[in-house]
């Protein structure tokens, strides 16, 4: 979050109550998971990460009858307990618990998304549980993932051309006694199709590995400010080897100064990766040379 919006959150907490204990929950939850707040705190954002590094955005509305929690990025919303007594932070915590339980099943997208054919892959979000497979000959497959169960059958519908897709599905449902829970997702989807399905282009996975955790782009964009870094790749990994997310410098350092709790000692910024936490650290000199 940039300062300038600490500062404003800090000015409003002196006008009133309300304000003031927004502005201290918010201190207690950490301005460095604090992505946005509305000009009058009636809504606020914040970045949580789950036990597997993965970033999801949490948005709470306040009004008079605070809290009111909106559509998240999780494929159904938790059920809030919530008292007089209860604070921004009970309610970060509720939804850390709540991604607990859905770990195998984002697990289970996760591997169906890094190696499989997906259509339309940019939509396909954590809060769909469903993903449309290219299957090979101009044939398709539509996965129905059980959130509460993913390591179960799928149910699955076909796609295409009149007698490729007909064997397929005839295929499928003379092997479908064979799904195993202990097999890997795909092991069992190829088993139960009887064929190897296409994987995602090696081009097309260094692609997504290696766009920027911030600004969600490979490349820089072109311009006269960024001097030689202009168009540019990310440059830079986190070294956590659970994370290992990239990003441009650029942007990192942009990211790090706009936390109050990063350091800077000479040419170097000491902070916290914003997906895992880890310690990282970035020379400020390398976004300019």
């Amino acid at each position: 979050m940039e300062v300038n919006q600490q500062a404003r959150c800090r000015e409003l907490a002196k006008s009133s109550s309300f304000y003031s204990t927004v502005y201290s929950e918010i201190e207690e939850v950490g301005w460095d998971h604090l992505v946005r707040a509305g000009g009058d705190l009636s809504f606020l954002i914040f970045r949580v990460l789950d036990k597997k590094g993965r970033v999801h955005v949490m948005e709470i509305q306040l009004d008079k009858a605070y809290p009111r929690v909106p559509p998240m990025d999780v494929p159904y919303i938790f059920n809030l307990k919530w008292s007089m007594n209860s604070r921004l932070k009970n309610l970060v915590q509720q939804f850390e618990k709540h991604l607990e339980k859905l770990q195998g099943f984002w697990s289970t997208l996760d591997e169906i998304d890094r190696s499989l054919q997906i259509v339309d892959s940019k939509q396909a979000s954590r809060a769909i549980p469903s993903r449309q497979i290219h299957v090979g000959n101009d044939c398709f497959i539509i996965l129905f993932i059980d959130i509460n169960d993913p390591r179960s059958l799928p149910e699955c519908r076909f796609m295409g051309l009149g007698n490729t897709v007909n064997s397929l599905r005839k295929t499928w449902k003379r092997n479908v006694d064979k799904w195993e829970r202990d097999k890997a997702f795909l092991e069992n989807l190829e088993c139960l199709l009887n064929t190897q399905l296409p994987r995602l282009a090696d081009e097309e996975t260094n692609n997504h590995l290696d766009e920027c955790g911030i600004c969600y782009a490979q490349y820089l964009p072109i311009g006269d400010e960024l001097g030689p870094r202009t168009g540019s790749a990310t440059d830079y990994t986190c070294e956590n080897n659970s994370c290992s997310k990239a990003f441009h410098s650029v942007c990192l350092v942009d990211w790090l100064r706009s936390i109050t709790t990063t350091r800077q000692s000479f040419n170097v910024l000491f902070g916290n990766c914003p997906y895992c936490s880890e310690p990282i650290a970035v020379k400020i000199n390398a976004t300019k040379n």
